[in-house]
């Protein structure tokens, strides 16, 4: 049975504090993990969390501040050290190429696992696998910063009462299938598109046109929020967003579920104050306002 889910490692915002690690959050797609932005510490979370390295194909850096990548030194070495019997194929900003090889590098170890460096340099699609596209945008943060998007291939879903309508039983069905038309009746007479499930993941941003377009029509959407409203002077300030920016951007995407994250130490105990004030700004839908070792399934087509 296929698993479509969040892992959270880490919800806090530039320092770690007693209760959020640094960031770190795999998303589990079908037989896959793909690992977002490992921060100090992502190593022991996925311990915590039940995460193993052999979980881990991909892996995906949004950029090169420390509480975003200073946890890849020991998630590769430990890739490594526990042989993982598959490529894993990391994703990061190409103008961070030396931070990347200075973590892979960090200190002595016997490399036994490919890893694929496949640097992002621009918009436009990384990577074709056989359950998603993946996509990266261009943020505005202080340091160059890319969101990831994964976008399912659209498919079509069969309608037994027009089958039924017009004869087609049996065999005759998988033929229908294969080829697209039996006996004058195509497949669009007995189907309808069945819209693939998309995923994004925005970390560190001020408001921008990789914001929405990374947003758009998600049916899960992991957006940082790092300030509440009363403090969009320093989210400007320091290149992030509010829990109210966050709401607004899922609304007029048409996100399904928000997921809030990447918070500020200066807050505690604000959980409700993050989703009222996204609600503020519009948002219906399902919220989530992470934290730490939380599973988040990734909503059911609707």
């Amino acid at each position: 049975m296929s698993v479509r889910e969040l892992v959270v490692l880490g919800t806090a915002s530039q320092v770690p504090t007693r209760h959020r690690n640094h960031n770190g959050y795999l998303l589990r797609w079908d037989g896959e993990g793909i690992l977002f932005d490992p921060g100090e510490g992502t190593q022991r979370q996925m311990l915590r969390a039940g995460v193993s390295a052999h979980d881990i194909d991909r892996i995906c850096v949004t950029h090169f501040h420390g509480d975003h990548s200073l946890g890849l030194a020991g998630v590769i070495q430990r890739i490594n050290l526990d042989e993982v019997p598959h490529p894993v194929v990391a994703h990061y900003p190409a103008s961070g190429q030396r931070f990347f090889d200075r973590l892979r590098y960090a200190t002595a170890y016997r490399e036994t696992v490919p890893l694929v460096e496949t640097p992002v340099a621009a918009d436009g699609v990384l990577a074709r696998a056989g359950a998603y596209t993946l996509e990266a945008y261009r943020l505005s943060h202080p340091v160059e910063s890319y969101g990831y998007r994964l976008v399912e291939p659209d498919g079509r879903r069969i309608l037994p009462e027009r089958l039924a309508a017009h004869g087609i039983k049996g065999p005759d069905v998988g033929r229908l299938q294969r080829d697209g038309a039996f006996g004058g009746v195509t497949l669009d007479d007995v189907s309808e598109v069945r819209r693939g499930q998309r995923f994004a993941f925005v970390m560190d941003t001020r408001l921008c046109d990789g914001v929405h377009a990374l947003a758009e029509g998600c049916d899960m959407l992991v957006i940082e929020s790092t300030f509440l409203d009363e403090d969009v002077r320093l989210a400007t300030e320091h290149g992030h967003l509010t829990a109210g920016q966050a709401g607004r951007a899922a609304h007029e995407a048409g996100v399904r579920h928000l997921v809030l994250t990447h918070f500020s130490q200066r807050y505690t105990d604000a959980a409700d104050t993050f989703e009222r004030q996204a609600r503020a700004a519009g948002f219906e839908g399902e919220m989530t306002v992470a934290r730490d070792l939380w599973r988040i399934p990734v909503p059911k087509r609707s």
